[in-house]
């Protein structure tokens, strides 16, 4: 992370046992030089903290919120409901409906009130920071420069995997 560009994501788990999970959000915000924070705050243990970190956030200068939460997963809504930016909501596998309470809560919110919610598990965890930076590169060409090397990355991954399949197939059937 290039601290020297300074913070524009704030990324917020409801539990550090989310952190493991989050770990790919932060490394795919690192891969595109994209500054941000961490930091585990409970929208049920601990509401007074979401409010005045959300509250806060745009004067402080972050530009987009990822936040991360399983169970009733309150938190995305809880910091959506305090701030004008973009809340982008990670739903958490677990518990007893292994994360379809997790989305369910995050993906539902109130009309005025709009969560962007990614899908659950490793997906959504990456998804969550291409979402930020997508956002971000709206006012900065380089980092929409980045996005496009990205983009012809991931199509260059899957034209391999087909070549190598494709191979195979023909040397099973010759």
């Amino acid at each position: 992370m290039d601290k020297s560009k300074g913070i524009d994501v704030g990324v917020v788990m409801g539990s550090d046992s989310d952190w493991p999970l989050l770990k790919q959000t932060a490394s795919t915000l690192d891969s595109f030089g994209v500054g941000y924070e961490v930091r585990v705050i409970s929208a049920h243990r601990s509401p007074a903290v979401a409010t005045a970190y959300s509250g806060e956030a745009v004067s402080r200068g972050l530009k987009v919120i990822i936040a991360a939460a399983g169970g009733a997963a309150h938190l995305a809504g809880v910091l959506a409901a305090h701030t004008t930016l973009p809340v982008i909501g990670v739903p958490v596998k677990g518990g007893a409906m292994d994360g379809l309470d997790a989305l369910l809560s995050t993906v539902q919110m109130p009309a005025g009130i709009p969560v962007g919610t990614v899908a659950l598990g490793n997906a959504g965890a990456v998804n969550a920071a291409v979402l930020a930076v997508q956002i971000l590169a709206l006012g900065n060409p380089a980092l929409a420069q980045r996005l496009v090397l990205y983009k012809k990355s991931l199509a260059e991954k899957v034209a391999a995997a087909d070549e190598k399949i494709q191979a195979e197939l023909h040397t099973s059937k010759g």
